[in-house]
């Protein structure tokens, strides 16, 4: 199991697009949703996409956490719920750096964006697509000021989260 949430962690992005997008085809496993080219669609991808990075780096922070203090917490009476409980509290700051590394790796993507929302004007077209955009139609400065913006909220989120 943590073999595969490893393996997620290093999806790319354009990868989840085509399996996302291949589940919500008309003919696909949920494709009567009618969910593609949607933001729930690109909700969808973007949460295949970071829940491998929270996940593995999640289990990375709780296995850093000797194993003596999970016995010590039986020993002194605490049930299997209270023990989890102290332990996430113990690997809360790690686990928050788990968050951030998801963020990141979603507030970045364009790949998996563009393929399940088709990057629509006024419906699923987001920071990273209109980028894209801007820069093929040579509007750089479109293009720097939507990347100074993204940076920006980039930059305000994880010092809020921090």
């Amino acid at each position: 199991m943590i073999s595969l949430v490893n393996t997620g962690m290093g999806l790319p992005p354009v990868v989840v697009g085509l399996f996302v997008t291949i589940v919500l085809w008309r003919n696909g496993l949920l494709g009567a949703l009618e969910l593609l080219y949607t933001p729930t669609a690109m909700v969808l991808a973007q949460l295949v996409i970071a829940a491998p990075i929270v996940t593995g780096l999640t289990l990375a922070a709780v296995q850093q956490i000797p194993h003596r203090f999970r016995l010590q917490l039986l020993a002194l009476g605490a049930s299997r719920v209270q023990m989890t409980w102290v332990l996430i509290k113990e690997a809360r700051l790690p686990m928050l750096a788990a968050l951030m590394a998801g963020f990141g790796g979603v507030i970045s993507e364009v790949g998996a964006s563009m393929m399940v929302g088709g990057n629509i004007r006024g419906s699923t077209r987001v920071l990273t697509t209109a980028t894209v955009l801007e820069t093929g139609k040579g509007n750089f400065d479109v293009a720097i000021a939507l990347s100074v913006i993204l940076l920006a909220i980039t930059f305000l989120v994880n010092w809020a989260l921090t």
